[in-house]
């Protein structure tokens, strides 16, 4: 409905946008088709910024949805690509600019098939069919190659030429079948499972040349891909080129991104190996040299001690040394022995100076009542009491002289002094009396009269 403005009755800028707005509102969700020029997705951010082009116009308009929204088609999705949208017109009143609310994306064409090959990826992926784990290694050398290609094709002669340049005894089982077209993806299962089945056969190349992406669909089928999964021999898949990356690929053992590289990855080259081999060789000639010049070193080190180049001088100097101890013994020995001996003989010459018999012979005597009591004193005796004199040679028997004895001895002794006196006057020997006195001198004294020559 048209509004009535003058000159005098202008309206102002805020309801102009207002009417705008509703204007736009009353258009309602529509598809839109164009090509992305300008894609903003911020971290963290939820909504995603678009600018929508259309080529035949120049014309574009921007574009806002969710991050989920987006989400959906982002592996597919990117700069350049030509989307249909499903959006609703929106008015932002305060900058007076018009944008489109996204609530879905559909790609158009090659996009839309990328799409459906990527939420494929996401479900096979999903399965384990793509992980690391179920990866099977190539055999070094192998005996038997299968090959799936196109006949007389230029996959099929590149392999063949290359995989015979670097090893030329290397064995081919060729299987040449369709490799685009409807009956692409059975055939290409067919002669997969033959190969696989072959109890030569050690590894199996798909090869194929590069294409648009309609063209390398059929090694993108699901077929294929669980065909290969479970496959015993490793599959080498060599699809295209290296930009080119189907779903055959992810479950391989092994991708080449050419056919030539999957001959080189196959088969090693004869000449490289060689090569190592004369490395290895010279390496461990090497290390042999090495390994014995150190050990002559070392022995050499070893026959130059003097403990090697003459045995017996370590023995001889031991002997020295145990002939000089054993003498040093010896002498330490002799002199303990002479130092205990001396020692021996001045103890037992103090035990025989100081022994009863020693005394004894000296011409001591003990008296001993009949008790056997020794007498030390005159007091412990009696007149006419009998006792036993022991000498050094044996014992006798004494009495204690009475007081008329004693005087008669006396006299005697006084006698026998005359006669000795007279004697020596003149000049004939004769005998001198020794009185002796009635009583006991301890251990050493005697009792009687002692004679004795003059």
């Amino acid at each position: 409905m048209a509004v009535n403005t003058s000159a005098d009755t202008p309206l102002p800028v805020g309801q102009v946008s207002r009417l705008i707005g509703g204007w736009i509102d009353r258009l309602g969700a529509v598809w839109v088709e164009g090509q992305i020029t300008q894609l903003s997705r911020r971290p963290g951010a939820g909504v995603v910024f678009l600018t929508l082009r259309d080529p035949s116009h120049d014309i574009s308009v921007g574009v806002t949805c969710y991050r989920q929204v987006f989400d959906a088609v982002a592996d597919v999705v990117s700069e350049g690509a030509r989307v249909v949208v499903h959006a609703k017109p929106e008015w932002y009143a305060p900058r007076g600019q018009l944008s489109l609310r996204a609530a879905e994306i559909r790609p158009v064409g090659v996009g839309e098939l990328l799409a459906r090959l990527e939420q494929l990826k996401k479900s096979l992926a999903a399965e384990g069919l793509f992980a690391a784990e179920r990866k099977k290694p190539l055999p070094f050398l192998p005996q038997l190659i299968g090959l799936v290609c196109g006949r007389a094709s230029a996959a099929e002669r590149d392999v063949l030429e290359n995989a015979r340049h670097r090893w030329p005894a290397v064995r081919f089982e060729v299987r040449n079948v369709p490799v685009q077209g409807v009956h692409a993806v059975p055939q290409v299962v067919q002669a997969v499972k033959e190969l696989d089945a072959h109890e030569e056969v050690d590894v199996i190349v798909v090869a194929r040349g590069g294409g648009s992406v309609e063209d390398l669909l059929p090694f993108s089928d699901e077929q294929l891909v669980r065909t290969v999964a479970e496959c015993r021999t490793p599959v080498v898949s060599a699809i295209g080129h290296e930009p080119d990356t189907p779903l055959l690929d992810y479950v391989a053992d092994l991708r080449a991104s050419t056919p030539t590289d999957a001959a080189k990855k196959v088969v090693p080259d004869v000449g490289e190996e060689l090569e190592k081999v004369r490395g290895l060789r010279d390496r461990a000639r090497r290390c042999a040299h090495a390994f014995v010049e150190r050990e002559e070193r070392g022995l050499a080190h070893a026959l130059a001690r003097p403990c090697m180049e003459d045995p017996h001088r370590m023995v001889d100097e031991r002997a020295d040394h145990v002939a000089s101890l054993t003498d040093r013994s010896r002498r330490t020995l002799g002199h303990l022995l002479d130092r205990a001996d001396s020692e021996l003989s001045h103890t037992h010459a103090r035990v025989v100076a100081l022994s009863p018999a020693a005394t004894l012979r000296r011409g001591y005597a003990v008296l001993q009542k009949d008790d056997g009591h020794v007498v030390r004193a005159p007091e412990e005796v009696a007149e006419g009491e009998p006792l036993r004199a022991r000498v050094a040679e044996g014992e006798f028997a004494v009495r204690v002289a009475t007081a008329g004895e004693r005087a008669v001895e006396q006299a005697g002794q006084q006698d026998r002094q005359g006669q000795r006196k007279r004697r020596g006057r003149q000049g004939t020997p004769g005998t001198v009396e020794t009185q002796g006195t009635p009583g006991t001198q301890g251990t050493s004294g005697t009792q009687g009269t002692q004679e004795v020559d003059a």
